[in-house]
This record gives C-alpha cells, structure tokens and sequence, in this order.
C-alpha cells in the first residue's frame, strides 16, 4: 500500500514537473496533454487521474511556480543581505534566465495567460503575487512603510515586463540594450530621492 501511494506521488509530481516546464516554455495553448504525459513518462490517464483536466494541470503548475519565487526572494534576501535587489535583478535579466523559458520564472513566463484564465486560476494568481510583493516590499527597508508595497509592484513590473520583451527579441544587441537599460530603471527605482 505505501508502495503504492509512493509510486502515485512520484507519478504525479513527475506530470506536475513536465506541465511546469511545458507550460512555461509553450504556453498554455502550445502544449497539449499527450505532450506533458509523454514527457512525464506517463499515460494521459495517469494525467488526468490526477489533474482532471489541462486546466487543473495549469494552475497546480502556476502555484508550483508562484512558491519557487515565494521561496526564493526571502533567500536572496538572506544570503545577499541589503544589496539583494542588485543580485536579483542580474539574476533575473541575467542570460541563463533568460534562455531558459522552460525553468524560468512563472511571473514572466505564465503571468501573460492570466488574461485568458478561469477564474479559479485567477484567484491562485492574485493570492500568490500579493505574497510575493508583500515579500519584496519586506526587503525594501531603504523606504518608509507606506512606500514599500507600491515599490515592490513597480520593481516586479519592471523585472517581469523588461523580461518579457527581451525574450521576445531576436538581435542580441536589442536584447542587450532592453536589458541594461531594464537592469538600471529597476536599480534606479529602489533609490531613496534625496
């Protein structure tokens, strides 16, 4: 019986892993169920016995996605102490971030099906990022308190959107431009005037 319910875990965090990965990198119309179960090493039953759909699929990939960065903001805080922002954002904008759509982050890459989302999807979505800019603002000790919040959200705006576009991108001297350019407005935006 433990055997069993061991084997079923393995399984459906194997599914779970490759929907991540698969919807990150293709998006939610760009991969289907047979594609996330093949890569899973998996049968289709296996995926929908354990999702019900490729819409529960998204969202339990959403969440693991949304929790990596709940988990790994207050670890950049930690390990880089009041220079964290700086790291992070070479971190984020840095090129093996950028290159790596299938394991990158869930804002940049998952943030844009949102608008197409049901609303369950939606709610997960909304709760995850408000933890998620109430964790950056937490980090943003260089401002009064009623500053924090509206600072994390430009910075996040920032990070996600200037991402966006220079994945989108083909000529790496563009990319280069968006991104330092990107890299400083994020930096500029978290420096107290006066």
């Amino acid at each position: 019986m433990v055997k069993n319910q061991t084997r079923k875990e393995e399984t459906r965090r194997s599914i779970l892993d490759a929907a991540s990965r698969g919807f990150r990198e293709f998006g939610f119309a760009g991969v289907g169920v047979d594609a996330i179960a093949k890569s899973a090493n998996a049968t289709s039953g296996a995926f929908y016995a354990h999702f019900g759909s490729k819409d529960g699929a998204f969202c339990a990939a959403l969440e693991l996605g949304l929790d990596e960065v709940i988990g790994g903001v207050p670890r950049f805080q930690r390990d880089f102490g009041d220079g964290w922002t700086d790291t992070f954002i070479d971190y984020y904008l840095g090129q093996s971030h950028r290159d790596d759509l299938a394991c990158g982050c869930a804002m940049t890459s998952l943030s844009p099906e949102m608008t197409r989302a049901d609303d369950k999807t939606r709610a997960l979505y909304d709760r995850k990022m408000k933890i998620i800019a109430g964790l950056v603002a937490k980090g943003l000790t260089q401002f009064p308190a009623d500053q924090r919040q509206q600072k994390a959200w430009a910075f996040l705006g920032i990070l996600i959107g200037g991402l966006t576009i220079a994945r989108g991108l083909q000529d790496e001297a563009a990319i280069d431009a968006v991104t330092s350019s990107i890299k400083s407005t994020a930096a500029s935006i978290l420096t107290p005037l006066g």
